[in-house]
Parts: structure tokens; sequence; C-alpha cells
């Protein structure tokens, strides 16, 4: 269980913890875990649904390290950096490898800065993705993120916790202007699905319950990635990117609920 501190409201639950929940990890409270357990109770395929999305993870910084040469990561609405997360797989293929990790939830500073002591390439900012401006000029992003060189700006799991009138799409262009030709966008979204009313039955107990939660269709999902070249499969269920082994059902729900992809700034 997470330690308590005057500086974490428990009281109130974040995207960062109830993830933290469907992971398996510890650093989570009560009022997390009842937001998860209700939003398993609609879908009970979300447990899968969060293993599928940080195991696309893996594969996506793995291919940007080793295949596009890759260096600087800027993971935004990471979460809690722990369960094997964007760090650990880059530094796997380049120690010198630099991760920023951003969330909005004290706890992920908290916690990260101690787990990442004696990284000098990984650092955690606080910080709202809602203001992409000041978040790029913050002296701990500046001071591990070189713009003048290609980053991929990760959006894994986060956009769909923000409502359309907080504007999205404008977040996403904000962070293609700022970097250079050669970085790529990773972004990952909750999925409307037309067969499955529970769909929209998470949407609604999301917003209830947590305060955000947009499910989007694949079209919504499309509109972050102009301007980018979409790399192959393209926009996908998750666990239908580059697999390193055969899916044998595509057609589930814990498959389907969830699309992602990567795309390359020309």
């Amino acid at each position: 269980m997470a330690e308590t501190s005057p500086q974490i409201p428990t009281g109130v639950p974040t995207a960062a913890r109830v993830y933290d929940v469907m992971l398996g990890g510890k650093d989570n409270y009560a009022v997390d875990r009842a937001v998860a357990e209700a939003s398993l109770a609609i879908m009970p395929e979300l447990r899968d649904i969060a293993l599928h999305n940080r195991a696309m993870l893996h594969r996506v910084v793995r291919h940007l390290a080793v295949n596009e040469g890759i260096t600087q990561f800027l993971d935004l609405g990471s979460g809690l950096p722990t369960v094997r997360n964007t760090h650990e797989v880059a530094q796997e293929v380049n120690p010198q490898a630099r991760v920023v990790y951003v969330d909005i939830d004290p706890i992920v500073l908290a916690h990260g800065r101690a787990i990442l002591a004696d990284n000098a390439n990984t650092t955690v900012v606080t910080a709202d993705i809602r203001e992409p401006e000041q978040l790029l000029d913050l002296p701990d992003v500046r001071g591990l993120i070189d713009f003048e060189q290609p980053v991929c700006v990760m959006l894994v799991g986060i956009l769909h916790h923000l409502a359309d009138e907080e504007g999205p799409g404008r977040i996403v262009e904000v962070l293609r202007d700022a970097v250079p030709s050669g970085s790529f966008f990773f972004i990952t979204n909750f999925t409307r699905l037309g067969d499955a009313p529970e769909s929209v039955a998470l949407e609604k107990q999301l917003l209830e319950q947590l305060g955000t939660g947009r499910v989007r269709t694949p079209e919504e999902l499309a509109a972050f990635f102009d301007g980018l070249e979409i790399l192959p499969p393209g926009l996908v269920p998750l666990p239908l990117w580059r697999p390193e082994q055969a899916i044998l059902d595509a057609s589930t729900i814990d498959v389907r609920f969830m699309t992602g992809g990567v795309g390359r700034k020309p």
C-alpha cells in the first residue's frame, strides 16, 4: 500500500493509481481500488487491457530504440514508473537513453524520484499535459530532453482522460510542432465498440467516479496523427501492433477495446 503523505490527496482517485491497480501494483489507495473494481464490474477485461497497453509500450520503445535510434523519450501521463516501464526497456538497449516521466499525480513524483534516485538519465516531473507550452519549458524537462534531436513523445492511455473541450488535438499539435523531424508519437486510446455497449457504460462510470473518461472512435484517434507518417501496421488494436506471438482471437473485447499506433514526424 502507498504511504500516506500530507502532500498527496488520498481521498480522491487518480488515473495513475487506478492504472496501478489494474497492473497489480501496490501504490494505490482504497478510493482508487473502488474505481478499479467498479470499472471491472462493467468490463472484466480491463485488467487484460491494461496489460496489453503495457506490453505494446515495451514493443514500441524497444523498436524505436533498436531500429530507429531514438535515445529520448518524453512519457506524458506516464503513471507510476513501475511494472517494467519506459526507462527500463529503453536503457536495456542503450544505457544512455534519456526518459522524462510527466504526470499530474503528486504520488508519481514522490514514488518515482525515490526509485530513480540513482538513475541520472531518468526523471519524473509533475505537470499538467493540458498546458503543453509550460510543460515543455520546465527545467527538468529541458535538462534531459534535447529538442534539437528526435524524441519519442508518448501519450499512452492518457488522451482518453481528456474531454474534447480540453483540446487533446491541440495538445498533440503543440507537441508535434515542438519536436524536430524524425521524432515519433506513440498514442493509445480507449475505442468505442459499436457491438459492445459496455464501452459506453464504462465511459459513463469513469466520468462519474474518476471525473475523466472519453471512449473515442478509430476516426477520432486517427485525427491525433494528422501530419505524421503512421508506421505499419497502422492504427490497430494494441495486441496487433507487431506482436511477438500469434494472436489466436482478435475479436475479443480485451484485444479490441484500446487502439494505438506510432507516427513519425516527416
